[in-house]
């Protein structure tokens, strides 16, 4: 019996009796068979029938009108030989049948029993399909054996195509395995790093803070000497942070459009400077140069810093290569610190040094990883580049050769259009209090204390009246208990709530108060999704030299203090 779902058993017909094919039918609809009858009486439609060969059996009569089976069969084999033929007949005789099956014929079955019809039909197709299929097989080995050696010729190169097209795949899934590992690995470092940066920028606050503090009251030249040291260790520390800020991304910039041509010619002298008299500086600068939308000041530093790595690099007598152009980049990257596919302003820094070693390159932009001796260098300069070239939108790719030198090419987002920079807002003087009687009232919001005693003798001693708080909810339960603040400088960092929750909730509810965030590292996102969270709103730690007061002078003065019993209601809150 066939298979349940299987395909209906397609069967041409040739009967003229409406009786026997109602009967005919009948039987194999009880025998459970899928099929699909097209009758036909005619010797024309009959004919037209066969000649599609698309039918898996034909069953005929033998005596027809002006037609006969034998000319029926004759037919068949002559338009669709692979089809069987079986006579269902209720006139055939012995003598009959078998001069019929010499012609052709695959069976024969008498209407008296047609019992035997869905064992005939079954037995036909099947032994058809087994005949079809052994010939096929036949004519296979007879073309195998007539090209035996082209067919194997060609095996063998199909077979070592997939070979290579295997060790391919298995070379590109492990490379961007290792791509991810390495992408995975940068950004946990990233996230250590920027952790480090945050604490070590607070612990740089309280001692700039106080050593400024100490230097008004230290009079002998001796401790002044020796506070000297203390800051300018504290400065150095400060620029260790900045770079590990860099590498994790979470830097702060400012980016505008800069054509870097005029940036690497400006920085000749410096660099020569920088190189000293042993290694010849050379500049390849693409004349229709792209605009690159960066901040400015870090690509002088990136370039600076690369330069003094192919210094490091270099014998005397090197040559160190500068070069910009354009790149359309199509390709998706690599590795972890490429850039993705799109337009970039390019520049390169080459050197002929010795190279880097393949064990080296896939750590080089690692923090704290040099191969420099003790003392020799951070292990921070490519970390910085990496991060910065990411952090502006693009990324970076290295070429060297052991024993020639080294190419470290840095891509930077094209601005399609030029942007205009926007005007810059005059310097406000940081001590002048903004306006005469009563002075602004600030409100310091810091969970470390000793940063917060800072800040606030910071402030305190620029003539502003200060108020402070440990945590946010504290913040919060001081401005429900007294509102009239103009300023809140909230520390970004903070357990519970952190600055961003602060002054959503301030905003809120005490929209006059305006907001300065304080931070050793800062999620510029989180900050981007409130109005106060603008880059003339932040502030960096450890502050340097008068920033803290010019930034807070210059809010201040954006517009003037609000009567308070209009804003709150007289109650402190809205």
């Amino acid at each position: 019996m066939p298979e349940h779902g299987a395909a209906p058993i397609r069967i041409l017909l040739l009967e003229d009796s409406d009786l026997d094919s109602e009967l005919l039918a009948a039987v194999l609809e009880d025998a459970g068979l899928p099929l699909v009858i097209d009758r036909v009486i005619t010797r024309h439609a009959y004919t037209a029938a066969a000649a599609q060969a698309r039918h898996d059996i034909i069953l005929a009569d033998y005596v027809l009108p002006a037609f006969d089976g034998m000319a029926a069969l004759a037919t068949a084999r002559q338009t669709c030989p692979e089809i069987p033929f079986v006579f269902v007949s209720g006139t055939l005789g012995e003598d009959v049948a078998v001069e019929a099956l010499k012609h052709g014929a695959t069976d024969y079955v008498t209407k008296q029993r047609l019992d035997r019809l869905p064992r005939v039909i079954l037995r036909a197709i099947a032994e058809a399909r087994a005949h079809v299929l052994r010939r096929q097989a036949e004519q296979a080995l007879r073309d195998l054996n007539e090209s035996l050696e082209h067919r194997v010729a060609a095996r063998t190169r199909e077979l070592a195509e997939a070979n290579e097209a295997l060790q391919h795949q298995i070379g590109e899934r492990e490379r961007i395995e290792g791509a991810l590992r390495q992408a995975q690995r940068l950004e946990a470092v990233g996230q250590l790093t920027s952790g480090v940066a945050h604490d070590f920028n607070n612990l740089l606050t309280v001692i700039a803070g106080n050593i400024e503090f100490l230097e008004r009251a230290v009079t002998d030249e001796r401790s002044k000497r020796r506070l000297d040291m203390m800051r300018g260790a504290a400065e150095r520390g400060a620029r260790l942070t900045a770079q590990l800020l860099a590498f994790s991304r979470r830097q702060k910039l400012a980016p505008v459009p800069v054509q870097l041509n005029q940036t690497v010619a400006s920085m000749r002298d410096l660099l020569q400077s920088s190189m000293g008299g042993s290694v010849r500086i050379e500049m390849t600068l693409q004349p229709d140069l792209w605009p690159a939308l960066v901040d400015a000041t870090q690509i002088e530093l990136i370039i600076l810093n690369l330069a003094i790595n192919a210094r490091d690099a270099m014998a005397v007598g090197g040559c160190l290569t500068i070069e910009t152009a354009n790149m359309q980049l199509a390709a998706s990257p690599t590795r972890a610190e490429e850039p993705p596919p799109g337009d970039y302003a390019m520049v390169a820094v080459s050197d002929t040094g010795t190279g880097i070693p393949p064990e080296v390159l896939a750590r080089v932009f690692e923090p704290f990883f040099t191969t420099k001796e003790v003392g020799e260098g951070s292990g921070l300069g490519l970390a910085q580049v990496y991060g910065f070239a990411k952090q502006s939108g693009g990324g970076v790719r290295i070429d060297t050769t052991v024993g020639e030198g080294t190419s470290v090419r840095v891509y930077l987002p094209r601005v399609a259009v030029e942007i205009a920079q926007p005007e810059r807002a005059p310097e406000i003087e940081c001590a002048t209090p903004r306006h005469s009687g009563t002075p602004p009232v600030l409100l310091i919001v810091d969970d470390d204390s000793a940063v917060r005693e800072v800040t606030t003798t910071r402030l305190g001693e620029a003539g502003y009246t200060i108020r402070e708080a440990g945590s946010g909810l504290a913040a919060i339960k001081a401005l429900e208990a007294d509102a009239h603040i103009d300023l809140a400088v909230l520390d970004f960092a903070m357990p519970g709530m952190n600055g961003v929750e602060v002054a959503t909730v301030i905003q809120s509810r005490w929209p006059q108060i305006q907001i300065l965030f304080v931070t050793g590292y800062a999620d510029h996102t989180a900050l981007s999704q409130i109005d106060a969270g603008g880059e003339d709103r932040v502030i960096q730690k450890p502050f340097r030299g008068e920033d803290l007061e010019r930034k807070v002078a210059s809010i201040l003065g954006t517009r003037p203090r609000p009567d308070l019993r209009l804003v709150t209601g007289g109650a402190g809150r809205r």
